[in-house]
């Protein structure tokens, strides 16, 4: 019932833009209908160029976020197992963490150009800490009277982090990357949009620069359906992974 209920708000929705530049309410030369941009998308994925700009962009979100969310684990871990270093970064992540990625765009620019590698930077940066964030957030749950115990039975570094400290941290950690997965494909379409690096980003700009506002239109809405498709597949790999964890099990119909 809920996807079709989904379904038929994205109809609702299409019908929507339908009708609104057909009865004149705003000009189509700006917001073409429907069916235009479909017939626009029709002809993009006829063309080699759409596909090759479509994996340019899913290899730098998938590389970025695959080195955001390692990067964030093993350093929240790390960083929240100790109880010192913990305090002693707490300002600095604090301090980092809100800078805006695009304000990185410059740097990366003067750094390395108009390549896949400056995207690769912003999308990084963003995701990191949105895995770090929640996996210090999950160390930091973890029971104490279990730690405590864990102290008595010697149960060692990797020992704790491997039977108390990961899975207590494991539903946080699966959040983060969720949310990750949103940012970096957000932030590898902006910089290819803005920096120009190959990908989907640069093909909405170079569409745009020609005025040829139904393929615009069409390459957004593909932009759209990869994060449609990236938050079902992460929201299904969250259930599979933490189909032990309570909340999870709540929500399987009995």
């Amino acid at each position: 019932m809920r996807v079709l209920l989904g379904l038929a708000g994205l109809i609702g929705f299409g019908a929507l833009l339908e009708l609104v530049p057909r009865i004149g309410l705003v000009s189509d030369q700006y917001a073409p209908p429907t069916s235009r941009i479909a017939v626009a998308l029709a002809d993009q994925v006829r063309e080699e160029r759409f596909w090759t700009a479509l994996a340019d962009t899913l290899r730098t979100w998938g590389l970025g976020l695959a080195i955001a969310v390692l990067a964030g684990v093993v350093i929240g871990v790390v960083i929240g197992s100790i109880p010192v270093l913990r305090v002693a970064t707490a300002s600095t992540v604090e301090f980092l963490r809100p800078i805006p990625s695009v304000a990185l765009i410059p740097l990366a620019v003067l750094l390395y150009g108009s390549t896949v590698t400056s995207t690769l930077i912003l999308v990084v940066y963003a995701s990191f800490w949105q895995v770090l964030v929640q996996v210090l957030h999950g160390v930091a749950d973890v029971d104490p009277v279990a730690r405590d115990t864990a102290r008595s039975y010697r149960l060692g570094r990797v020992g704790t982090v491997r039977y108390l400290i990961w899975p207590t941290t494991l539903p946080y950690a699966v959040t983060g990357v969720r949310l990750a997965a949103s940012v970096a494909l957000i932030l590898a379409i902006t910089g290819e949009l803005i920096i120009g690096s190959p990908g989907l980003g640069k093909e909405i700009a170079i569409a745009q620069a020609s005025d040829a506002v139904p393929q615009m239109y069409a390459l957004v809405v593909v932009t759209g359906l990869i994060g449609v498709v990236a938050n079902l597949i992460t929201r299904t790999a969250e259930r599979q992974v933490l189909a032990w964890h309570p909340s999870v099990r709540q929500e399987i119909p009995s």
